[in-house]
């Protein structure tokens, strides 16, 4: 596991933080403080709702910083990495208010230099230009004022 990937967990559930990969959208303390609270240390407090309340919650994070994984489901250390999608067979891309495009299921991201990598989960792609971790969302569209 990367040394920027944080792992909390109850009986059923783990959730996985990459902060790294966080857009500061915000989504995930506002809509469930009794779980992810930033003025707290550990700032998820995984007791704080039921499970499917925190899957629920996790699903919204714009940017796939974090995800989750069923610990039934958990069958070796490759594990850790796994996030579950939601299970469309359309490719939906939203594009968000002055803010990145979004992937929800999986998909495959061919860069420029023809490096691949396959995401699932909720993925961030940057429309305003600005972003130093192109094709990804690093927020950079707030601190420029992008509109659109």
């Amino acid at each position: 596991m990367p040394k920027d990937t944080h792992k909390y967990t109850n009986d059923e559930v783990t959730v996985v933080w990459k902060p790294n990969t966080c857009i500061h959208s915000t989504l995930c303390w506002k809509g469930l403080l009794e779980v992810f609270n930033p003025k707290e240390k550990p700032w998820v407090k995984m007791d704080g709702a039921s499970t499917s309340t925190i899957i629920e919650q996790v699903r919204k994070c714009p940017s796939g910083a974090l995800s989750y994984y069923l610990n039934a489901e958990a069958t070796s250390e490759d594990s850790t990495d796994k996030v579950v999608a939601d299970s469309a067979n359309i490719l939906k891309i939203q594009v968000s208010p002055n803010g990145p495009y979004l992937i929800k299921t999986e998909c495959l991201i061919v860069h420029s230099d023809g490096r691949e990598e396959t995401k699932t989960g909720t993925v961030a792609l940057c429309r305003c230009g600005a972003s130093e971790n192109k094709p990804y969302c690093d927020g950079h569209h707030r601190k420029i004022g992008f509109e659109e």
